[in-house]
């Protein structure tokens, strides 16, 4: 660019001063000004003549003078509205001559300086910025630049709001409303500036259980909480979301223990019938347990086949027998057997119970053309929602394997029933349950082994050990001797060889894994499972399988084995073979 100065007398009235701003407009917005001296007189030219400093007009046209001048932002800061976490940037842009300091304070008013979220960059061109990484609540204020020099100073302000998630609700206090709900209240989060709050979930746990679940949610600083146990011990806790996500928990609740309907299964109201004899034949024998056998009979009048289960008074006491058919008067759901009537002969009790001849689902599944994994998380999906019904009837099954999972064929999707509820117990408030273990250990859990109190969490190792079976067609903790396999288990000693899980998910690994935890209390429970990803009741993410199929050759090979068992035998001075293995004692 080429500029022509034409140099008048500053007292033409060719070239007023006001002419300037069109010849140089760049030079006077520049950051470096000068003044510019015209006195404007209405007398005659002698007066301007003589008013006149000649170094004016040298000043004027002298483009190397650059006057000394205060601070002014050019570019002053604006005010910024973001999100808990993202990364802001604060600009401006000063001028002056000389050189102006520049000071940038936080909402405290105290100088900011650069560390490991804040980043200064002062730059010659006058441009300032502030770059705050990784935002916080406590980010949230007035921002001001400082400019200072010889002749003066300047400031621009800009305020930050950093919108986020809420803190945590205040702790809630929970109150019984009857047997089977609790209302919960709690205070809102003690700050929630620039944090609103759209709504709040609730979340539970009960006593013998670490595994928080999502129960309620509500706009309102209170909810009644609906369809629990009675008798269970339950522990609330409240988080509060918006549009960013949802905040971190409240401190939990007090534990409150539900007022119990009644005092268990015992079996007193069971009436046993003389006339099994003159009722039913006997047809033939379907199975054998520790202590009965099971024999398909014809009711004579009905003409309608049933199964049996016939128990020897030598092998169990009439009130054990009893208790079992109370459980399953009491239980009554279409994935566990039905108990039909109850009869005694002067040797035996009898149950009689629907008959299911579609066979035990392992068997099923091996007959199949192709087994599939979807396939085997179907069926630990039927095998979960049958124990999501006992477990919320305070029943724990105890004796969860194989042999007790029969396959339901006759409705129009296949489907499992539970049988064999002989070592079933309700779970009591009042006082812990400790099962004696029988026979092989292979589905037991690390409670049933070393003699401590059970729960329904007992139960979800069983569904553990299940599943990496029918995906193997292996045993995951079994050994040479029944005490060697229990070692394993009190060990956790298992993993996943390649050769077995090659074509088997990571989804149906971590759902494994996630049940054979030592601790019950880390054991997710039957309705949390049924949210996992690889069981497929988990919404867009579920049915995360392998399209692989799997080998059911192992399979087979299993089930061939474990037909071979009819050891009823308690596996004596366990306790004192785990101690000596693992180095402690139990």
């Amino acid at each position: 660019m080429t500029f022509v100065f034409v140099l008048y007398p500053l007292t033409s009235p060719l070239f007023p001063i006001q002419h300037l701003t069109l010849f140089f407009p760049t030079l006077l917005r520049s950051c470096s000004s000068f003044v510019l001296h015209q006195d404007l007189h209405t007398s005659d030219e002698s007066d301007c003549d003589d008013d006149l400093d000649p170094k004016t007009g040298m000043e004027l046209l002298n483009p190397n003078f650059i006057q000394e001048v205060a601070p002014e932002f050019l570019v002053p800061l604006s005010d910024v509205v973001c999100a808990f976490g993202e990364t802001v940037v604060l600009c401006c842009k000063v001028c002056g001559r000389p050189k102006p300091s520049v000071t940038l304070k936080g909402p405290d008013q105290n100088p900011v300086t650069s560390n490991n979220r804040f980043t200064i960059d002062i730059r010659d061109t006058g441009d300032i910025l502030l770059k705050i990484c990784n935002l916080m609540p406590q980010d949230t204020g007035i921002y001001t630049c400082v400019a200072v020099n010889d002749h003066g100073s300047a400031s621009s302000s800009a305020s930050i709001k950093v919108q986020g998630i809420p803190a945590a609700p205040g702790r809630p206090v929970a109150q019984e409303a009857s047997s089977t709900a609790v209302m919960i209240q709690w205070p809102p989060p003690a700050s929630s500036a620039h944090c609103s709050v759209s709504s709040y979930t609730v979340e539970y746990r009960q006593e013998d259980s670490l595994l928080w679940q999502q129960v309620a949610s509500s706009k309102e600083e209170c909810v009644q909480i609906d369809a629990l146990i009675p008798g269970g011990h339950y522990q609330f806790r409240v988080r509060a979301s918006n549009r960013w996500g949802v905040g971190p928990p409240s401190e939990p609740s007090n534990m409150i223990t539900l007022p119990s309907t009644n005092s268990g299964y015992d079996g007193t109201g069971i009436q046993w019938k003389e006339n099994f004899e003159s009722t039913f034949s006997e047809v033939c024998e379907i199975g054998r347990g520790r202590f009965s056998v099971v024999r398909k009979c014809l009711n004579k009048s009905t003409k309608k086949e049933v199964a049996v289960k016939f128990v020897s008074k030598k092998m169990q006491k009439k009130e054990q027998v009893a208790h079992e058919a109370d459980v399953l008067q009491h239980v009554q759901h279409h994935q566990l057997v039905a108990l039909l009537d109850t009869y005694e002969s002067p040797t035996s009790l009898m149950l009689t119970m629907e008959l299911l001849e579609d066979g035990r689902l392992l068997d099923y599944l091996v007959a199949c053309d192709e087994l599939m994994e979807e396939k085997v998380a179907f069926f630990i999906r039927e095998t979960l929602e049958a124990l999501q019904h006992l477990h919320t009837c305070r029943v724990t099954h105890l004796d969860l394997k194989p042999e007790n999972i029969m396959v339901d064929l006759h409705s129009h999707t296949p489907g499992i029933k539970l049988i064999d509820l002989g070592d079933a117990v309700q779970l009591s408030t009042h006082r812990r349950y400790v099962h004696l273990l029988l026979g092989n250990p292979e589905f037991a859990a690390p409670e049933l082994i070393r003699g401590t109190p059970v729960s329904v969490a007992t139960d979800m190792w069983s569904v553990g050990v299940l599943a990496y079976v029918m995906l193997s067609g292996v045993s995951p903790f079994l050994d040479e001797s029944p005490e060697e396999t229990c070692v394993n288990i009190c060990r956790l000693d298992f993993c996943f060889p390649d050769e077995y899980f090659r074509d088997v998910s990571q989804a149906a690994r971590d759902f494994v894994s996630s049940l054979l935890q030592q601790d019950p209390r880390k054991r997710p429970s039957a309705t949390s499972c049924l949210q996992h990803p690889w069981v497929g009741r988990g919404g867009a993410h579920g049915g995360e399988h392998s399209k692989k199929p799997l080998d059911t050759t192992r399979l087979a090979t299993f089930i061939d084995r474990r037909k071979q068992l009819h050891d009823v035998r308690p596996i004596t001075n366990i306790k004192g073979l785990v101690s000596s293995s693992m180095g402690n004692t139990l």
